[in-house]
């Protein structure tokens, strides 16, 4: 069992993405054709985070010339170069499976607004103080 834990344990990312369920994300997927390698962009709103450990998953829904899409991603996949927010959301639920119904501006996610002096002191307080 520990053999088990020990190989999970190095297949695991060190740094994963800092993104939420309500986020819309853009992740950079690694798609091999042939002998090529490129990267394909993602991008939409994290609707559903799964499991833990090492079969951690997350669910991304974009709307597609007005067909809705979902693609699952496994978190710790060697495929996966990047996650990066575009823009992060404010719910109050753990799993958006109800924007699947919505059309229009009633599908929309409010924005987490994030104070940007703060931010912006966070970033730049440590420059400041050496100077």
């Amino acid at each position: 069992m520990n053999e088990i834990k020990a190989i999970e344990a190095a297949q695991m990312k060190s740094e994963p993405g800092r993104f939420k369920v309500g986020d819309t994300v853009k992740v950079h997927f690694k798609i091999v054709e042939g002998k090529t390698e490129r990267v394909q962009i993602y991008e939409g709103l994290v609707i559903a985070m799964k499991n833990s450990g090492i079969g951690k998953t997350f669910t991304v829904r974009k709307n597609s010339y007005g067909v809705g899409v979902e693609r699952v991603f496994p978190f710790h996949s060697p495929r996966i170069v990047k996650v990066e927010v575009v823009r992060p959301g404010k719910v109050r639920r753990a799993k958006l499976y109800y924007i699947r119904e919505k059309i229009g501006k009633s599908a929309k996610i409010k924005e987490l607004i994030i104070k940007k002096s703060s931010h912006e002191q966070a970033k730049t307080g440590d420059t400041a103080a050496q100077s």
